[in-house]
């Protein structure tokens, strides 16, 4: 199984327990995910984040509905989490999210790898532009909801 990887930096001008507060409710999940993925959280909230947690999710990738299912794997705040995918699309999805205090500020990492049916060939013509352009959607979103910031990749 080949896996891709997708790194991104972000810095943003507030406060890491503010920055991390806010993706500690998993409710925000919908509102820096791109509308074209029609996404939808289907789980039960309030969402108590924690190891162990699942969070399930409606979503449509080039227009196929979809059910997704992740777990939160690492829980450590304000420093980071992870989420793994339990059920969805892809072979392989974990995503990483570090936050770091930078100079008054928060510096977002985002580190996922996945791997996807079909391997390199999938990637290189769908999955990687399109993870990419999830991703960048989310810095811009971001940067508006928190007033700024600088996406770095």
């Amino acid at each position: 199984m080949r896996v891709f990887e997708l790194i991104t930096e972000q810095r943003i001008d507030r406060p890491r327990p503010e920055v991390f507060a806010f993706f500690a409710e998993a409710e925000n999940l919908e509102r820096i995910t791109p509308p074209w993925l029609r996404f939808r959280i289907d789980s039960r909230r309030p969402i108590e984040m924690r190891v162990g947690a699942l969070i399930d999710y409606r979503l449509r990738l080039r227009g196929v509905p979809m059910r997704w299912r992740s777990e939160i794997t690492v829980w450590e705040p304000p420093h980071r989490f992870r989420d793994v995918q339990r059920k969805g699309p892809y072979r392989l999805w974990e995503h990483e999210h570090r936050f770091e205090e930078e100079g008054g500020g928060t510096r977002v990492i985002d580190h996922v790898r996945y791997a996807v049916p079909g391997g390199t060939l999938i990637n290189r013509l769908f999955i990687k532009r399109d993870v990419a352009a999830i991703f960048r959607y989310r810095e811009k979103r971001l940067a508006e909801i928190f007033g700024g910031g600088r996406a770095e990749s």
